[in-house]
């Protein structure tokens, strides 16, 4: 298999995974990986992964050429839709090589492969990555990620948080990325006061190193009471994170890893939409709760209908997180916690 990144898409890829391993429990699967998509998967059982870093470059590709170049595959899963993913795996020795349709082949990756997927338009992500598994005639196609939580990483976690119950908030997308998917601190600063005012909930702000993701989390702790925020915005690993997504009683975030993540543990999450189509993007088991603001965003800086443009196209315009409003959040975490609540009791042993 051969997909590099991103965080959130990598989490999505990981059903397709155990589809393939009850399918064929012999079967040796190489997966071919970013270097921190593989921070965050590491342990993944019954996986041998290979890392790329992408900074390495084309050196980097020579390197891990000569690492696998005693191995030939049965099968290569084409699964990224990138030129430089296309270039990495010319130097792959494989039977077969499988690929996107035409419709979903970025970059022409269709050039560099001998089978293609059945055409699915519309598909979400996860679906799209099903799709292979498919393709190979696997019947069983049921959801699984079992992802490892080594207990490093859920002691990180827990001396962040305690022993009390509290809402993650992942409020930065990939600040690399010039995506405009972030909402605004005044927002994120309301939910956070609803969620203490209402539930007594504190909120873990979680996000990576850089300036953005640091300044907004000054911002969004500057406008809460002390007492609600816990800042650890740069301070986890991804590990750290996929624990302290794992223990919440809900996550928050835009369209980014963090979401996808929480999905992955089955942790309820209120994904905030509308730069990036939820119909392809949502973390999937939690569809029905997204804040979905992009057939708005769509209209209002593209000046189309969403049914008028290509499937997946971005709204690129810095003003379309603020069509999202509070109480479109406020609504969706309400009826989470709601949802939650409701599960616990159903739970709870019968008493004598």
């Amino acid at each position: 298999m051969l997909r590099l990144s991103a965080l959130g898409d990598v989490c999505n890829l990981v059903p397709t995974v155990r589809a393939l391993q009850r399918q064929w429990p012999d079967a040796r699967i190489t997966w071919i990986i970013g270097k921190a998509e593989h921070s965050l998967l590491a342990g993944l059982s019954g996986v041998e992964f290979v890392v790329y870093d992408k900074a390495s470059g084309l050196a980097g590709m020579r390197r891990l050429w000569r690492e696998l170049d005693g191995t030939r595959f049965d099968v290569l899963l084409h699964m990224q839709q990138a030129l430089r993913a296309s270039v990495l795996s010319l130097g792959l020795k494989a039977d077969v090589r499988v690929g996107y349709d035409k419709a979903r082949a970025k970059d022409a990756q269709h050039w560099f492969t001998h089978r293609q997927l059945a055409p699915h338009p519309r598909a979400h992500v996860l679906e799209s990555f099903l799709d292979f598994a498919r393709l190979m005639g696997v019947e069983d196609l049921s959801l699984e990620w079992d992802l490892p939580l080594p207990g490093e990483a859920i002691e990180e976690a827990g001396a962040i948080t305690g022993d009390a119950p509290y809402l993650l908030m992942s409020p930065c997308a990939n600040p690399r990325l010039r995506n405009f998917r972030n909402w605004s601190a005044e927002g994120y600063a309301a939910v956070i006061e609803h969620a203490w005012a209402q539930y007594g909930l504190k909120t873990v702000l979680t996000g990576g190193g850089s300036t953005l993701e640091r300044e907004m989390g000054e911002r969004i702790a500057a406008l809460s009471r002390p007492e609600a925020v816990i800042d650890v915005i740069g301070a986890t690993s991804l590990k750290g994170l996929l624990a302290l997504i794992a223990s919440a009683r809900v996550a928050i975030a835009p369209d980014s890893g963090p979401v996808h993540m929480a999905n992955a543990m089955d942790t309820p999450v209120v994904g905030l939409f509308a730069t990036t189509n939820p119909d392809r993007a949502a973390p999937y088991r939690w569809r029905d709760f997204v804040v979905n603001r992009y057939p708005d965003a769509v209209r209002a800086y593209l000046h189309r209908e969403p049914d008028e443009i290509t499937w997946g196209q971005r709204v690129r315009h810095p003003d379309a997180m603020s069509l999202i409003r509070i109480d479109d959040v406020v609504q969706r975490l309400d009826a989470l916690l709601t949802r939650s609540d409701d599960r616990k009791e159903e739970e709870r042993p019968d008493e004598a």
